[in-house]
């Protein structure tokens, strides 16, 4: 259960501040421990986990060991025991050791314990109610380890009395799936989470959408949205018909270059939408309006992909669309094609120093020109814009207002 020194918590302990936490809490009797994805990341060598941790006090003894060593504390929900802890602007979440009543399937039924291993049987899976102290010495109630170095990715206790609790836990097992596993997914899990698909229906679209992405965003997301897909988990809001070969050619191609991308791009390259489609996907996601407006023009906009390294055709885009938008199309086409060919890091630098003119003319202008306050100023400004364009940005002023007074008579 108990592996001494086993973790080099130098890595998960970014600001050394953290240390007057712990100090408080064993000043105070109890013990603090890093839990979750602290542990579980940093042993798989992962960046970026979250600094989660659980201490045997409860929430109202660990705002009073804090307030006597002078640290801010905020509530975070006292429902699920969680206090937040202010170090360096920084708010660390702490979860105080709970177990789950035995007469309630909701884990919302919780009362406090001082017993680890309790609280380590209330989380969902064995590799995320793994334990480790300031020391490095780690604490595993469940052969999380064992699992994370066979890249096995299990329940604890019953896979259908956790569904039965938390439905979400559904995607977070196959989330989880598709960054850990290094085999076939665990059949018990499996079977819970085929039989309790329904029970994904009770959920709040915000939440399904939030671990849909994070799915997306994962190594073998590709693969693990297949698995959903045969196994008709999320059919009740979206589109059976995907292209996770694009998605997995994108994901590739953001890996190899370092990139940081907009979800909605992922997006994107799965269902590859109409105009039509977006606007579904945008209601049944609840996007917010950048996502859906962003949604919306990448399937407007026809790309023309025999193009991406034409700086010419590249600069009109811009113009028109911004250089964000420029750079997805390009990530786009690439993952439709699969071609990794293309030097997108250069690629990307040399649009980010292009220099897109600025269009001359105002509708001050063309008011000058005679057209009065009630016209359609924006409609005629968008048609000199179209001209300017196709003369790549070479028409002056004057040759500008030259045609806005065709355009006007």
């Amino acid at each position: 259960m108990m592996r001494p020194e086993y973790l080099d918590v130098r890595k998960i302990i970014k600001d050394t501040a953290l240390l007057k936490l712990f100090q408080a809490v064993q000043d105070y009797g109890g013990a603090l421990r890093f839990v979750g994805g602290a542990v579980r990341d940093c042993l798989a060598g992962i960046e970026g986990f979250e600094t989660d941790l659980a201490t045997d006090l409860t929430p109202d003894e660990l705002v009073e060991a804090c307030a006597e060593k002078g640290l801010k504390t905020v509530s975070l929900g006292l429902k699920f025991a969680k206090t937040g802890v202010v170090i360096n602007n920084q708010i660390y979440e702490v979860s105080s050791l709970h177990r789950k009543s035995k007469a309630s399937q909701k884990d919302s039924d919780l009362s406090f314990t001082d017993d680890w291993n309790a609280d380590a049987s209330t989380r969902d899976l064995t590799i995320n109610a793994v334990y480790a102290d300031e020391n490095g010495n780690v604490f595993d109630y469940y052969n999380g380890i064992k699992d994370l170095e066979k890249g096995i990715v299990r329940f604890i206790g019953s896979a259908d009395q956790k569904i039965k609790e938390q439905p979400i836990r559904i995607l977070r097992f196959f989330r989880f799936y598709s960054i850990f596993s290094k085999t076939d997914p665990d059949l018990k899990a499996l079977k819970a989470c085929v039989e309790n698909r329904d029970l994904l229906k009770t959920i709040a679209v915000e939440q399904i959408r939030d671990e849909f992405f994070k799915i997306l965003t994962t190594p073998h997301g590709a693969t693990t949205l297949e698995i959903l897909k045969e196994n008709d988990l999320l059919s009740f809001l979206f589109p059976r018909k995907t292209k996770t070969e694009r998605l997995e050619n994108l994901n590739k191609i953001i890996e190899e270059n370092g990139l940081k991308t907009d979800i909605i791009i992922r997006l994107f390259v799965l269902f590859d939408p109409d105009p039509l489609l977006s606007e579904s996907l945008c209601l049944r996601l609840h996007l917010t309006k950048m996502q859906k407006a962003h949604l919306i023009n990448l399937s407007k906009f026809i790309f023309n992909s025999s193009k991406i390294e034409d700086l010419a055709y590249l600069k009109k885009v811009i113009f028109s669309h911004g250089k964000d938008f420029v750079k997805d199309k390009i990530l786009i086409a690439l993952a439709e094609n699969n071609q990794h060919n293309v030097d997108v890091k250069k690629l990307f630098l040399t649009i980010d120093e292009l220099d897109v003119p600025q269009f001359p003319l105002s509708g001050k202008d063309l008011i000058k020109l005679g057209l009065s306050e009630n016209s359609p100023i924006k409609e005629i400004i968008g048609k000199l814009k179209n001209i300017w364009v196709e003369s790549n940005f070479s028409l002056s002023p004057h040759d500008l207002k030259e045609q806005a007074k065709m355009l006007i008579k």
